[in-house]
């Protein structure tokens, strides 16, 4: 029952209103995320019987992390608006995982406010150049 995640796109907003309109990131390869957790405090009390409580508090969207096939151009490289000029401006963007279709039952994409946290080019001798992007999520993922 496996499926194949061959088809998967990573998009960005480019923060139009009244409707915004995502473009899909050039030559993404592997991506991971969102990373999904619950935070937890402890309530341990002297009517716990021995054992420790814990109640969960806020859930957090943590983090996409994704390689590309660096190529440049408005997504990807230096120029404004990329994906790197908005790691060093500090911009929030809204961005897009979208699944191929029917692998979320109806709920193909995620939908996401986040930070670029992380850019590393890598340029090995014999290979292609490269870079690894960091999305650090901020508030919900909404699945449609």
């Amino acid at each position: 029952m496996a499926l194949s995640s061959f088809g998967t796109f990573l998009k960005i907003g480019n923060g139009g209103t009244p409707t915004e309109t995502f473009t899909t990131i050039a030559e993404v390869r592997d991506i991971s995320g969102p990373s999904f957790a619950v935070g937890t405090e402890d309530v341990t009390n002297h009517d716990s019987n021995g054992w420790r409580e814990h109640i969960p508090t806020i859930i957090e969207g943590g983090e996409v992390t994704f390689d590309i096939n660096f190529v440049g151009g408005a997504t990807q490289g230096f120029a404004s608006g990329s994906l790197y000029d908005d790691m060093i401006d500090k911009t929030k963007r809204n961005f897009q995982i979208v699944l191929p279709a029917g692998v979320g039952a109806g709920n193909d994409t995620g939908s996401f406010a986040a930070y670029v946290t992380g850019f590393e080019l890598s340029a090995p001798v014999e290979g292609v150049l490269t870079a690894s992007v960091t999305l650090s999520i901020t508030g919900s993922v909404t699945w449609a």
